[in-house]
């Protein structure tokens, strides 16, 4: 799904009334519309609810819902940031349709105590302050005097949050994810047509974040920064319905190259993401002395063991009978736990330039070609998995100067060596060859342990093995389910408890709720809800 930025989202709006003959109006009533939709969803059981606005579009969209939810059956408050005469046009007429509802007016005399009375007995607050068009702090008036009063009254609150468009107090465009004072805080997001740079890369919510569709055509939603978030509408298609006579060979055969003494872990657990992927065979090539470790991880795995059997890691004289192995798999997995030891990093180059398949290259895989780029392949799909350090390394830079520009050090990288780029993360990045962004909002910082890393290079393989003229779609797909496993793990267990294994564990959860969340009219772009 495309992002785009406040200005370009402004335009979109624009033509869609002044060219596609849908009015102002009606985009705010069927945007309001979608929040009341939402709320009676996510929070069927919330009986009173207080909506607070501001006097333009977003405060509008506040309005209708109000209406909605009170035609719904609920007791509903709304605070409106402003006297009446000071609305923008649209708010004005959605206020006209609200048929004398009581509106409690705050002023700059009785805006704590009205808000903190109004809020203190409500089930569930709507944050309908501040849009799309909140750019930048603007100097003090009453309005900001207001609106600030208001959000501190709703951080101090207990009752959950729903933000329509942004949490206010948040620049639409900001993608460097930076906290900012006076943002209202928030438990889901709800917005429109198309997410804003500030969904993909700000830390708005720990709940759900949709986008709901308000009859805007989908042809004109364009955004000049080749931007955009994987969705389950993206990638769900890939897992359709398996034919009845697939036998195991239909579905690739994956070779993970991997481990080393005291790290047969992350080689058992990068092949065991591969087959739980839906790969057809996965077969873990190890050194021989951590091979009877690995082969007794899951009796599902095969296992090759190269070398002595004494052998703690690999070596270049490995490599040879490691690209024999090769020869019959549909792409290869390179990198985990295989350690930095004299001699692995001249064994991974040599097989690096061998192979002829796909290659995903992840961990001490990547860090053999720190300082020996020129020797990454391009003649065929490279995908390669770094983390912020992984990628500092190959950039010769420090870790900090990615992340201060990860979407330029992303997309850079892959447009200049023709490979496709999976910069993990809050916010995992995956750039394409042609310089395509694609975000991920799913995952939680319980996914801050080891060997999540090498679960997600095992997934982004068997995805690749099942779909090998859709690598693109495999790629995102595997790192939309690898975040979507972990918010449902953390669900159950909680971040603190989360380990690498328990991806595996929920990842057929992830599955089902993908297929769930395509089929929904909106779009899910993260987040955990109902």
């Amino acid at each position: 799904m495309k992002a785009v930025t406040a200005a370009e989202m402004n335009a979109i709006d624009r033509l869609t009334s002044e060219q596609h003959g849908v009015p102002s109006l009606t985009l705010m009533e069927n945007a309001g519309a979608a929040v009341a939709a939402f709320v009676l969803e996510q929070w069927p059981t919330a009986s009173r609810i207080t909506v607070v606005c501001g006097r333009g579009n977003n405060g509008g969209d506040g309005m209708v819902a109000a209406r909605r939810l009170h035609e719904a059956g609920k007791v509903v408050e709304l605070l409106l940031l402003g006297p009446l005469e000071d609305l923008r046009p649209d708010p004005a007429a959605m206020v006209e349709r609200m048929h004398n509802r009581p509106t409690v007016l705050l002023t700059s005399e009785d805006v704590v105590r009205e808000t903190y009375q109004s809020l203190s007995d409500s089930d569930l607050i709507i944050d309908a302050i501040f849009g799309t068009g909140y750019q930048t702090r603007p100097e003090p008036s009453q309005t900001q005097q207001l609106a600030d009063a208001a959000i501190a009254a709703i951080n101090v609150c207990t009752a959950p949050v729903l933000s329509i468009d942004l949490p206010s107090g948040v620049n639409a465009d900001d993608m460097t994810g930076s906290t900012l004072e006076h943002v209202c805080r928030s438990s889901a997001v709800i917005t429109f047509t198309a997410p804003k740079p500030a969904h993909l890369f700000a830390p708005l919510t720990r709940g759900p974040m949709v986008v709901a569709q308000i009859g805007t055509p989908e042809a004109i939603v364009n955004g000049e920064q080749h931007l955009n978030i994987i969705t389950p509408r993206e990638v769900a298609g890939l897992f359709a319905p398996r034919p009845l006579d697939s036998n195991k060979g239909r579905f690739g055969h994956v070779m993970v190259v991997a481990g080393s003494m005291g790290k047969s872990g992350a080689a058992a657990m990068c092949s065991m993401a591969a087959l739980r992927m839906g790969a057809g065979l996965v077969t873990a090539a190890v050194p021989g002395i951590v091979q009877p470790l690995v082969a007794g991880y899951a009796p599902e795995l095969m296992t090759e063991g190269l070398g002595h059997s004494s052998a703690n890691f690999f070596t270049p004289t490995d490599a040879a009978r490691c690209l024999e192995l090769a020869k019959s798999r549909s792409v290869l997995a390179i990198g985990p736990g295989l350690s930095q030891s004299e001699g692995v990093a001249e064994f991974v180059r040599r097989v690096v330039k061998g192979a002829h398949q796909p290659l995903v290259l992840d961990a001490d895989g990547l860090n053999s070609f720190a300082g020996a780029l020129k020797e990454l392949p391009v003649q065929r799909p490279l995908v390669l998995t770094p983390h912020p350090g992984e990628m500092a390394r190959l950039l010769g830079c420090t870790v900090s100067q990615v992340q201060a520009a990860r979407t330029t050090a992303a997309r850079d990288f892959a447009r200049r060596l023709r490979c496709t780029v999976v910069l993990k993360g809050f916010r995992t990045i995956v750039a394409t060859p042609l310089g395509e962004l694609w975000v991920s909002a799913t995952g939680n910082p319980g996914l801050a342990t080891g060997g999540t890393g090498d679960i997600l290079a095992g997934m982004i393989a068997g995805a690749i093995a099942q779909f090998p003229r859709q690598i693109d779609e495999a790629v995102w797909a595997a790192v939309y389910l690898h975040g979507l496993a972990a918010d449902v793990a953390a669900a159950e267990l909680g971040e603190e408890c989360m380990v690498a294994t328990d991806l595996l564990r929920y990842l057929p959860e992830a599955f089902r709720i993908l297929h769930w969340r395509a089929a929904d009219k909106k779009a899910h772009l993260g987040g955990w809800g109902r």
